[in-house]
């Protein structure tokens, strides 16, 4: 970062201290010291230090066992917020003006952390396998081969394809080999985590501004998303990043049910946990929405598809572009290779993780039977934090999956009006009477979003 911010130097477990006094400074409530509020800032800062052991020679052992303890957490928080109605406005100790300039500095530095360190050597595989794809050929087979899926390279296209263009054939040229990166890949690469940062962090103000009732929880949201450490640490993995964006964009258009199919199947395709989701928001819209639902997702699959059979130069390589990408292993119980909490443990233990996890998965789809969109926040951050526990590969450390839904419960208000869109008017005037959700009313109507 030197040649960026000269002398700056913020090693990780420096990040953490620093950015654990202002995240305490900013969000711990003080006057409240039994809030609900200060118990997720604690669960949430927990992560790091977990983090850091993990990476931190000759101590993965105890840093995934603590990962695992505090993802344990994380769930039963999750699983239990709709009994926390009670929900009083707690405005941050800095105004809307500091939290602007907070966010806008906390995002300069970490995207100068992007542009100065080399790209994950994922990003550079997907960009690799995209320019194949553009080329007719078939994708390699190598090491990120299992991390995202066939949707990925299909979103790399246009960053590489604009990249090649602005960076001199000459640089091209001269960095280019079998095992670093182009230039272009590099600039393709960097500018891809960029966006899908900013895609996370402007969700989380629209959201905030269309269904929370006020933009400075959106400020707040996206602050802390920033200045936590899990953020700061994986800054650069944008198949995980990309996929939590259009997730959290889904929930912005969830009025307009064909968008947020299409985003939710779209994410489907870069990494495989969003199709846990599909069943859970398809029982959310009901009967007419749950179709259109299904439909987008359908569609979406539709044009994946149909961009796979237009860039492949033969049937073999259709099918390698399609299914071929698709990391069918994780479904198999073996002994686990990758470094991650699983590896220290017979395969035979994530068996029943697993059937515990499907059997979670049932209750949060089916239960509550009517659902707002309170109760979609809290079961969609279950179901992926529940993925976690039986995931193979660095079982645990994939916050960011997760992470921007999380803050979404941290910050909401009661979201009782916060419906379905696609009742019909006989339909809401039977919900309305349910002795259960008799608060349940049409978005547009008035009524106190902090209890």
């Amino acid at each position: 970062m030197d040649y960026i911010l000269h002398g700056y130097h913020v090693s990780e477990p420096t990040w953490f201290y620093l950015s654990f006094l202002l995240i305490v400074a900013v969000f711990f409530r003080f006057g409240r010291l039994w809030s609900l509020r200060n118990l997720d800032l604690i669960l949430l800062l927990s992560i790091a230090p977990s983090l850091l052991l993990v990476k931190a020679q000759g101590q993965s052992s105890v840093g995934y066992v603590w990962l695992f303890v505090t993802t344990g957490l994380l769930l039963v928080r999750t699983l239990f917020d709709s009994y926390f109605t009670r929900r009083p406005r707690l405005p941050q100790n800095m105004n809307a003006a500091g939290l602007c300039f907070l966010c806008v500095a906390a995002f300069a530095f970490l995207m100068t952390k992007v542009m100065t360190e080399p790209p994950s050597e994922s990003s550079v595989a997907e960009l690799r396998r995209a320019s194949q794809m553009l080329k007719g050929e078939e994708p390699e087979q190598n090491g990120a081969h299992a991390e995202a899926g066939p949707g990925s390279r299909v979103i790399h296209t246009l960053p590489l394809a604009i990249s090649q263009a602005v960076v001199p054939k000459g640089e091209e040229g001269a960095t280019h080999s079998a095992t670093m990166p182009s230039q272009s890949e590099i600039v393709a690469a960097r500018s891809m985590a960029i966006l899908a940062h900013l895609a996370v962090i402007l969700g989380l103000i629209a959201l905030a501004h269309y269904h929370l009732g006020d933009v400075q929880l959106g400020l707040a949201m996206a602050t802390l998303y920033l200045l936590l450490p899990c953020t700061a640490y994986e800054v650069g993995r944008v198949n995980h990043v990309l996929p939590a964006a259009l997730i959290v964009w889904a929930f912005v258009a969830y009025r307009r049910v064909f968008i947020s199919g299409c985003l939710l199947g779209l994410a489907c395709g870069i990494l495989f946990f969003p199709v846990f989701l599909l069943p859970l928001w398809i029982a959310f819209y009901a009967r007419r929405g749950a179709m259109r639902f299904t439909a987008a997702i359908g569609a979406m699959a539709v044009l994946l598809v149909g961009t796979f059979l237009f860039t492949s130069a033969d049937a073999q390589s259709f099918l390698s572009q399609t299914f071929g990408e698709i990391n069918w292993s994780l479904l198999q119980f073996h002994e686990v290779e990758p470094a991650g909490f699983w590896h220290l443990y017979p395969g035979a233990y994530r068996i029943p993780i697993f059937v515990s996890f499907l059997a979670m998965l049932t209750a949060l789809t089916i239960w509550p039977r009517h659902k707002d969109l309170g109760d979609l926040m809290a079961n969609s951050a279950a179901i992926i934090i529940g993925a976690q526990f039986w995931y193979p590969q660095q079982g645990g450390m994939y916050v960011l999956w997760y992470l921007p839904i999380l803050l979404m419960i941290v910050f909401r208000p009661a979201l009782n009006q916060a419906v379905p869109p696609e009742l019909r008017p006989a339909e809401r005037k039977a919900e309305e009477a349910a002795p259960d959700r008799a608060l349940i009313g049409s978005a547009s109507s008035t009524g106190p979003l902090f209890r």
